[in-house]
């Protein structure tokens, strides 16, 4: 049976519920909440596979002799090759379906990964680790998506922002990771561990995960899929009384969800989403990559460096978990506003304290918390700002700005550093970002409210 051959197609039974209001009105139930572990996990499998791969790239340089110049190029398409995998998956899960494009990503990053093991020289490696990051790059648009369309609106921001925290979980173990493996196995045996991981990830994605209702819809699949979907989700519901003709005629032309995105009711909410989203990956990965050195020129030890990256990777973890507790009250915008707004007086705290000093490790700490808490808030307003049929695409084309604002990020810091600024300077520059996304955290909140 088709959705096209339902009775009364044409109109809306106001008894009947939409699939939405279905899922809304059900206890979250187990399958739930195995879709929502499941999705953080592979979200630890990500943030593992991102972050090994610093680690591995003095080795390669140190084993074959390959020039800073050519890594910093691999890792430069890198982050190019994950903005496009965001960008071209989004649309294609929202069209296609996100289990299927999910579980290619997986496979994608996983097996180019621990290829990377296998390579002799720096051509294949690079080559692998664009391809690796391109299924990166296509994953979290579709887990994220998943996991939203599965869990009920009331608690859809905290779960999402639950789910998200994987990576910096991922981020936080990769460290420990590398520093146990490489050592006595080599950096080869930490990359095939990394990609092989996450392949055996692939069943349970596979058996596990209901397809996203919202796509099967649009795509025109027969009611009894769609009900079968549904009763997995919600197991022991009648769902035969569920109005599928209402989400029907919303998501009829599955061919306009990119003009969607950007059109006149979605424009605003999109830029400001943007905004933010390149400001805060900005911050958050010049830290990450500029911390040690900016800490090794103010004097301190390796060991003290090393424990100031540890302790903002693990305030970047706390604050994520932190928010997608904080969600189930709070509301979204001002707890995104009340982030940003803390992380840029947080930096301009450590920007004052100077080095060496354990105020010092205490707001770096403070820094992690409020950055985790600023990430882990718009994750939640991007899954929630568009439709669940655009959804994927919304959340793909946001993590491709993302990516950009981590490559803007990367220059501008070089750009600094080459330049003669100190700790303290680069510091109080990054507050620029962080208040114009507490900014643009309460224009959306004022614009989702006029489009509601």
């Amino acid at each position: 049976m088709s959705l096209d051959s339902l009775p009364d197609a044409g109109r809306t039974p106001a008894a009947r519920p939409s699939v939405q209001e279905f899922i809304d009105s059900a206890p979250v139930g187990a399958r739930q909440r195995l879709v929502a572990l499941i999705g953080l996990v592979v979200m630890v499998a990500e943030g593992l596979d991102i972050t090994i791969a610093s680690f591995v790239y003095p080795h390669v340089m140190d084993d074959w002799g390959t020039p800073i110049g050519v890594v910093t190029t691999i890792v430069t398409t890198g982050v190019l090759s994950m903005a496009i995998g965001g960008v071209v998956a989004g649309p294609l899960a929202d069209r296609y379906g996100r289990k299927g494009v999910t579980t290619a990503g997986i496979l994608v990053f996983g097996a180019a990964t621990a290829a990377m093991a296998l390579a002799t020289g720096i051509g294949l490696f690079a080559l692998l680790r664009v391809v690796a990051c391109l299924g990166l790059g296509a994953v979290a648009p579709g887990v994220m998506a998943i996991v939203a369309d599965a869990t009920p609106a009331r608690c859809r921001a905290s779960v999402v922002a639950l789910a998200f925290s994987g990576i910096a979980a991922g981020t936080v173990a990769g460290g420990f990771l590398a520093s146990a493996v490489i050592p006595g196995h080599g950096w080869q045996v930490l990359l095939a561990l990394c990609g092989l991981v996450p392949l055996l990830l692939v069943p349970l994605v596979v058996t596990c995960v209901p397809e996203s209702v919202s796509v099967l819809v649009a795509r025109g699949r027969p009611v009894e899929d769609i009900h079968t979907s549904l009763a997995l989700l919600v197991p022991g519901r009648d769902v035969s009384h569920v109005d599928l003709t209402r989400v029907r005629l919303e998501e009829r032309e599955p061919e306009q969800l990119r003009a969607i995105v950007l059109s006149r009711s979605y424009a605003r909410i999109t830029l400001l989403i943007w905004v933010c989203y390149f400001a805060l990956l900005g911050v958050v990965y010049l830290l990450l990559n500029y911390l040690p050195l900016m800490t090794a020129r103010a004097g301190l030890t390796a060991a003290r460096t090393g424990a100031v990256v540890a302790l903002f990777g693990v305030g970047t973890l706390c604050g994520q978990l932190l928010v997608s507790f904080g969600l189930r009250r709070c509301d979204r915008f001002r707890l995104l506003a009340l982030a940003a707004a803390l992380s840029a007086v947080a930096v301009c705290a450590a920007a004052a304290a100077g080095t060496g000093h354990a105020r010092m490790y205490a707001l770096v700490l403070a820094l992690g918390v409020f950055l985790g808490g600023s990430m882990g808030s718009l994750q939640a307003i991007g899954a929630l700002a568009y439709p669940a049929a655009l959804r994927a695409t919304g959340m793909g084309w946001m993590t491709g700005v993302g990516r950009v604002g981590t490559l803007a990020s990367g220059l501008l810091g070089g750009m600094m550093i080459g330049a003669g600024w100190g700790i303290s300077g680069i510091l109080y520059a990054l507050s620029a970002p962080l208040a114009l996304t507490a900014v643009a955290a309460l224009l959306l909140r004022d614009g989702e409210g006029r489009r509601s």
